[in-house]
């Protein structure tokens, strides 16, 4: 039976499309963005993470793992996640449960299953499922097999995504879903590059792509500070959309709730002096979004 890693899956979520949903999170994104509030979708494989306020310091994990991928710096658990083969060794024999895992390989009938118990809620609210992650297309035979068992149920179906994806797969994939979460980080493809580690273009084109295709598509901006907040970035942001015929944008203010996670993994935080933003902060950003045409919101 075909498999697919997800590292959670939301009940009632509220913020991933219309309606009541259940979000479900696929593990592993070709992304690697600064201010990413969720670290540990990153990596496309089972991934240990650690609480050191829980950690005594007993080197029982260390034991336990058959294939050293385990060691103490500076008082600190480090996981080398090129060596761990996610046998949970680990953390089945942590006694302060100091240990945790991220990422679990999941049948369809499962997710289908978790899904279908709050169908009375999609039908009453407008709702659905909505797949997100990570990037779910990079495990695209498991996701396509998925979304077309969930559609035999008639439910809303919707994706979150980072664009970031061959066009022979996007084409394919895309067309299945009602709503396209569509994540466009900036308009600089360097700047773009530099603070989530891949250019812009494969991103742009599939996103015009979509549209020409009459996908029905969010254009989702997260505003980071210092890196795409000032006016001159919502000027750029609004003259590259429309050309390419976006008319709906949702702005996404940023937020700190993610900066525990990459203790948890011992990762630094680039974000970790950035003030939170909140929706009044972006009046004015939104402001040149509806001037250029677009329907713009928080």
């Amino acid at each position: 039976m075909e498999q697919g890693l997800i590292f959670n899956i939301q009940k009632f979520s509220i913020h991933d499309g219309p309606g009541i949903r259940t979000t479900v999170f696929f593990k592993g994104c070709p992304l690697k963005c600064d201010w990413c509030s969720n670290p540990e979708s990153q990596l496309n494989k089972i991934q240990i993470l650690c609480d050191h306020n829980k950690c005594i310091h007993c080197n029982n994990c260390q034991q336990r793992c058959p294939v050293n991928a385990i060691s103490f710096h500076h008082n600190k658990v480090y996981i080398d996640n090129n060596k761990c083969i996610g046998c949970l060794k680990c953390v089945e024999n942590c006694p302060t449960k100091s240990l945790s895992v991220e990422g679990e390989w999941k049948e369809i009938d499962q997710i289908v299953k978790t899904c279908l118990q709050d169908k009375d809620f999609y039908e009453e609210s407008g709702g659905g499922v909505t797949i997100s992650g990570g990037e779910a297309m990079i495990q695209p035979s498991f996701l396509k097999d998925l979304v077309n068992e969930l559609k035999k149920e008639n439910i809303h179906l919707a994706i979150e995504t980072t664009g970031y994806v061959k066009s022979s797969i996007f084409f394919q994939l895309a067309p299945l879903f009602d709503l396209l979460l569509f994540d466009v980080k900036h308009h600089n493809t360097k700047t773009h590059q530099e603070h989530t580690g891949v250019f812009h273009e494969q991103i742009i084109s599939n996103l015009s792509w979509a549209i020409s295709n009459n996908i029905n598509v969010l254009v989702r901006i997260a505003v980071i500070p210092d890196f795409n907040n000032t006016l001159e970035d919502a000027k750029a942001f609004s003259t590259l959309l429309k050309s390419i015929g976006v008319t709906k944008v949702q702005l996404l203010p940023f937020h700190q709730f993610g900066e525990n996670k990459y203790n948890l993994l011992n990762r630094s935080y680039k974000m970790a002096n950035k003030k939170a933003l909140h929706p009044e902060d972006l009046n004015k950003y939104v402001q040149i979004f509806l001037d250029q045409g677009i329907d713009c919101f928080i």
